[in-house]
């Protein structure tokens, strides 16, 4: 059990790097259009699309990829908890 709990963990967290590295490829012209932030737009756009939907943006600054963030962070949190409960 220790293993899926780690296992599970270890995905968010890269995940959670994934959607930072593709947050700051917005900073640089054309970087999205690279192999790169064409693999990264597949895998967090469909995570990031719910957010963007109930999270308008403020201007020309969108919060949500922070708030899709802080629900990873909220669901390792989970996770840990539910790992300590069943000890």
């Amino acid at each position: 059990m220790t293993f899926i709990f780690g296992v599970l963990t270890t995905l968010i967290s890269y995940y959670s790097w994934a959607l930072i590295i593709y947050i700051l490829l917005s900073w640089f012209p054309n970087a999205r259009e690279s192999g790169i932030g064409q693999f990264l737009a597949r895998i967090c756009e469909p995570y990031l699309e719910p957010f963007r939907k109930i999270i308008p943006p403020l201007g020309m600054i969108d919060i949500s990829p922070i708030v899709a963030i802080l629900v990873l962070r909220f669901a390792t949190n989970g996770l840990q908890q539910l790992y300590i409960w069943m000890l």
